[in-house]
């Protein structure tokens, strides 16, 4: 015991000595506690720092330049960039890491986060910033930063080992491993040292711990090792833990065997809602839009009366409260109360691309015209506050403004008083519920705007212009403040999933510029995050890193058909097609069915994921399920159908005994069990006017159904190449002709919008769904 602790006592004397060295000398080279960089190492780093731009530390020399700068400064990630002036002398995930610590016989600290991560940042303040806490890490622990964005494998491999030791998911993640990359201990946020935050234990403890495990019981951290990577693939993977009995029967028997399904899940849903402020749960209380968009096909096809009510009631809740940027636009992260008022303030793209889409659509399932608006205002946000040059869009906007969170997005009465007019101000806090005190505010619809503008004197066209301008003047004053950084990498997933919003809308909206701005994201995506017919997973400027992943491909696929179903080029259909193949090859399980995250020439990790939960993103084997049964109806070709299905079965259990965890495969099955309408519209020439027919369809939630418009001719050859259907169909009579078919079986022909809407207004109502 006794040289056990003089070891220790040695190595605290030595790590203090070497931390209160660097921190009282400003020219102190290197990190403390760290080996030396080599040479050219070294002047690597400093010409990188050199091109930084408002390093995010607080160690700086006299001159204003970083006192400390590590590895990270040469990687792509914004993420991981935040950390490169860190005393920590961290490394990218990689070989070199693991080779380090297998040499040095040390254990690996794991940190995974992302760039708008409100804690992730309080984590590197608190602890990573720290020079006594680096010191520690430097000499004992080779410490290993990953980008969830960037890395969603190595991320979902480690949460599924963290939520096995301890139940927690999250982030920051925090996970111990060997050299081997095999966790033995993990968490999510630390406090820096015991009993801060209310945690028994803080970070350096811990860190001495673990150290003191790897070291002194060996056995034991290898025992734990092997259970956790026993376990994985299972829990990565749930259909390998399922085994054959789980494997439900496909062809003629695969109504009867799913049907029940969607009412299961339908139940479990509205078991959750909360009939008082909307949504589903408790708090914190997050914009669940893959569940309202399953309500609201169940409800399309069984009119439930609980589930219409539950999305409208959602949508409103969500629109009014302060989680919606009632100044800017475009909604935050989620709400940390039930009511919607108190936001958590990150803005991500994929929170307001789902979101968009959810408004769109439950604006044609309401007829509400303030659902159209609030998708109007989230994509005016997106477009305006982050689109990418060339064409993307970036993927988020911190909560964080000059160290504060939400300090950008909240206000005092003192301040309104003095940018507004008197008139204005009095309007603006009864409708937005500001107290009668000096309290930070976040704006929330308090009380209708008819009822405010009968108590203010005030005519309903008067209050919403005094409102809009009063809006206009704090936009204009919040510009002016500190603004949040943004995280500027374009990610093919998240852009997939604004493509497919803005393609929507245009739809919906009859906005042709919608499409555009689709067009445009889309054209960047293709072009140059696109190489040697595989897509990469990111770009920040010209630089593209990463091999795509499941999401990438089935997102901007999904996005793809959106598209093409906006402006009806055959070229979106075409690639949409292409790509397909590619996650096919890729990506797909031969043995058991369903699609891998990873591509099967990725780097090979512990275990290799097979995603059906839908978290912040729906599951990408979902949307690759709704994608084949599009494509089986556009295309005609069986073997899409037939994958399709083995995608439900693969995820059987979860359909059966987790419904509500797989929302968007409950939206896709939906779809499987219907009878999908294949729709045409031929013009004679092409200058034809199809607003008529189009507008009807816009008026319908339709969602089951796949739509062309083609000019008869050579742009109908084209389109006949991938949509076989629209042989035969003409413009009879030189009148614009609609086509309404089920299964390839049509009604008549019609030159009249409205008998083609009452073509389209007919569905088969859930049970009796074959």
């Amino acid at each position: 015991m006794s040289r056990v602790w003089c070891r220790g006592a040695a190595a605290v004397l030595v790590f203090l000595a070497l931390g209160a060295a660097a921190a009282a000398d400003d020219d102190a080279p290197g990190l403390p506690g760290a080996p030396w960089f080599s040479l050219a190492l070294q002047e690597r780093l400093e010409r990188a720092a050199g091109d930084s731009t408002a390093p995010r530390t607080r160690h700086v020399r006299a001159d204003g330049r970083p006192r400390y700068t590590n590895r990270l400064i040469l990687e792509p990630s914004p993420y991981l960039r935040q950390h490169a002036h860190n005393p920590v002398n961290w490394y990218a995930w990689g070989d070199e890491a693991f080779a380090r610590a297998t040499r040095e016989n040390k254990p690996v600290l794991l940190s995974i986060g992302y760039a708008t991560c409100h804690w992730c940042h309080v984590m590197a303040r608190e602890s990573f910033e720290d020079v006594e806490i680096a010191t520690y890490l430097n000499l004992h622990y080779v410490a290993v930063k990953v980008d969830r964005e960037q890395r969603p494998d190595v991320d979902g491999l480690y949460m599924a080992a963290v939520h096995m030791l301890s139940g927690r998911r999250g982030w920051p993640l925090t996970v111990w491993l060997t050299p081997d990359r095999e966790p033995f201990s993990g968490g999510t946020y630390f406090p820096p040292r015991d009993g801060l935050r209310g945690h028994a234990e803080g970070l350096l403890g811990l860190l001495a711990r673990m150290r003191a495990v790897y070291h002194e019981t060996p056995d034991e951290v290898a025992s734990v090792t092997r259970r956790l990577t026993d376990a994985l693939p299972a829990a990565l993977a749930p259909d390998h833990a399922a085994g054959d009995a789980e494997t439900l029967p496909l062809g003629g028997d695969f109504a009867e065997t799913f049907g029940p399904v969607l009412a299961r899940g339908a139940q479990a849903f509205l078991e959750e809602f909360d009939a008082t402020h909307g949504g589903f749960g408790s708090a914190p209380k997050f914009p669940r839009s893959v569940v309202l968009e399953f309500l609201m096909r169940y409800a399309r096809r069984t009119n439930d009366v609980a589930a219409r009510a539950a999305v409208i009631e959602t949508l409103a809740a969500m629109a009014a409260g302060g989680i919606h940027d009632q100044i800017g636009g475009g909604f935050h992260r989620y709400a940390t109360d039930r009511a919607w008022r108190v936001p958590h303030f990150e803005k991500m793209l994929y929170d307001n691309a789902l979101l968009a889409a959810a408004y769109l659509e439950g604006f044609q399932f309401s007829r509400r015209p303030e659902f159209a608006r609030v998708a109007r205002d989230t994509l005016a946000y997106l477009d305006r506050e982050m689109s990418a040059p060339g064409g993307g869009f970036f993927s988020a906007i911190d909560a964080e403004s000059g160290g504060e969170e939400g300090g950008s997005y909240v206000w005092r009465t003192d301040e309104l008083d003095a940018l507004l007019s008197p008139s204005q101000s009095r309007l603006l806090r009864a409708y937005y519920g500001f107290p009668d005190d000096p309290r930070a505010h976040v704006p929330y619809v308090a009380r209708p705007l008819a009822e405010v503008a009968e108590a203010s004197k005030l005519s309903m066209a008067a209050a919403e212009r005094e409102l809009q301008a009063a809006r206009a003047k704090l936009k204009r004053a919040r510009d002016r403040r500190p603004t949040p950084q943004t995280d500027a990498k374009v990610l093919a997933a998240w852009n997939g999933l604004a493509i497919s919003a803005f393609a929507k809308a245009a739809h919906v909206l009859n906005e042709p510029a919608y499409a555009e701005r689709a067009a445009r994201a889309a054209r960047f995506i293709l072009e140059r995050m696109h190489h040697d017919g595989r897509l990469r997973r990111s770009a920040l400027g010209e630089t593209t890193t990463g091999d795509a992943y499941l999401d990438d491909y089935a997102l901007l696929i999904a996005g793809l058909l959106d598209l093409y179903e906006a402006d009806f080029d055959p070229g979106w259909l075409d690639r949409a097609m292409a790509l397909q193949a590619v996650l096919d090859a890729h990506f797909w399980d031969e043995a058991r069915g369903g699609y891998f995250l990873s591509a099967d020439d990725a780097e090979p990790l512990l275990a290799r994921e097979k995603p059906a939960y839908d978290g912040a993103l729906p599951s990408g084997n979902a949307v690759a399920a709704g994608n084949l049964l599009r494509l089986a109806e556009f295309t005609t070709r069986p073997e899409y159908r037939t994958r399709a299905e083995a995608c439900f079965a693969t995820f059987a259990a979860q359909l059966r005994g987790r419904p509500a965890s797989v929302p968007r495969l409950l939206s896709a099955l939906d779809f499987a069990l219907d009878r999908p309408k294949e729709i045409a519209i031929v013009k004679a020439a092409a200058h034809d006017d199809v607003e008529p027919f189009l507008a009807r369809l816009r008026g319908a939630f339709l969602p089951n159904r796949v739509l062309a418009v083609v000019t008869q001719g050579e742009d109908s050859a084209a389109h006949q190449r991938l949509i076989p259907w629209l042989e035969a169909k003409i413009a009879i009579d030189g009148q614009v002709t609609a086509y309404v078919c089920e299964r390839h079986v049509c009604k008549l022909p019609t030159g009249d919008p409205d008998t083609f809407a009452k073509q389209i207004e007919q569905s088969t109502l859930l049970r009796q769904a074959n």
